[in-house]
């Protein structure tokens, strides 16, 4: 017995969708590959319009003191001229949602009380029905999601269901986005802290770790080196002495079994400090080795030629400049000039050939570099 093929039934009846499943797979995808999340929230907007035959959407996000509502995206032709405006908890069909966390479908606005028609007012745009659902992240009322105006009315459940399915979807977005930005926000005010501590540890540190990491990373730029390279080199610029500061804490030279720390040992006390911190990983051969000499007679491993990782001799030709700009007692106006001569002076012997050229380039042509 031959025939056509069926297409399945879903839950609530609908039939399987396969444009459908692959929308909704398409954005799931795109949570963890895409950072953006004006980009995703658009993404999700259109794609309720077009699968719930809407005129417009809007993802609405709760503001920080919970007590109203923001417009975070706003779709259709007037959707722009709402992202000023806000919605208390409460008021308005959204804020009723928000307030009672389930959804509501309202097929006539103008026999809805609540209907907030202050918005069709200043964006010029007429409502004549919505349904919005609440957007919830483990418990938690992250805003509301709705569509206007179905072409084919009314909204039914199955519209009820699928929207609640995409505002799920932009409730994961959100919270995965402000968890990276809080990361991002701990981890960059906990490297000013480091920082500090580091310019402290010794005399005339101020401002070495930041003039380190400007320099190191131009060069980096200048010969070639791709995102990761420049990151590692920023992280390694401002961080490479913290060893210093662990020299400080008897605790720490312990637990490494130092008692009497000498220069020599900042490079290994640095990394002892900073392994384990996986963003790091990258940037910890470069500290470590960064008072190695092209030669072969430097520290800590007596590394030689191409025996040293890259950004260690760049980080180490950086730290030769530094420390002729703190410790040797040049005037300002000389320091440059004095600095050419010093690594050209030790090209081939200190410092990686390649190198020299280029900071000798760098420092000769951009002003203020340095």
């Amino acid at each position: 017995m031959s025939g056509a093929p069926t297409t399945p039934p879903a839950a609530g009846g609908r039939a399987f969708d396969t444009g459908l499943a692959l929308e909704l797979f398409s954005i799931a995808g795109s949570l963890n590959s895409t950072p953006d999340l004006d980009f995703l929230l658009e993404k999700i907007g259109s794609a309720a319009e077009r699968l719930l035959d809407s005129e417009a959407s809007a993802i609405m996000l709760v503001t920080d003191d919970k007590r109203a509502l923001f417009f975070k995206v706003a779709g259709g032709s007037a959707g722009a001229k709402l992202k000023t405006m806000t919605l208390p908890i409460g008021k308005g069909i959204a804020g009723w949602v928000a307030q009672h966390g389930k959804p509501e479908v309202v097929n006539d606005t103008k026999t809805d009380p609540r209907f907030a028609g202050q918005f069709d007012k200043a964006s010029g745009f007429i409502t004549r029905s919505l349904l919005a659902v609440p957007m919830f992240f483990r418990g938690e009322l992250v805003g509301v999601c709705e569509v206007l105006n179905k072409r084919n009315p009314p909204y039914t459940p199955e519209d009820i269901g699928l929207l609640s399915a995409l505002a799920n979807l932009a409730s994961v977005a959100v919270t995965n986005t402000r968890i990276i930005q809080d990361q991002k926000n701990f981890f960059s005010h906990i490297l000013e802290l480091l920082v500090g501590m580091i310019e402290i540890s010794k005399p005339r540190m101020v401002d070495h770790p930041n003039r380190t990491s400007r320099l190191a990373c131009a060069i980096v730029r200048a010969m070639g080196g791709d995102d990761y390279d420049y990151r590692m080199m920023y992280y390694a610029g401002l961080l490479h002495d913290i060893g210093y500061v662990g020299f400080k804490n008897p605790r720490m030279l312990a637990e490494v079994g130092i008692t009497n720390p000498v220069e020599e040992q900042h490079p290994l006390m640095s990394v002892r400090m900073l392994e384990g911190i996986r963003m790091l990983d990258g940037a910890l051969p470069i500290i470590k080795h960064h008072h190695e000499r092209w030669d072969g007679q430097g520290f800590p491993g007596k590394l030689k030629g191409e025996e040293i990782p890259v950004g260690a001799r760049i980080l180490g030709l950086v730290e030769v400049l530094e420390d002729l700009r703190m410790n040797a007692g040049v005037p300002p106006a000389e320091l440059r000039a004095k600095a050419v001569a010093e690594i050209k002076g030790g090209k081939g012997a200190r410092f990686w050939p390649d190198v020299v050229d280029v900071a000798v380039e760098l420092l000769e042509t951009q002003e203020g570099l340095w």
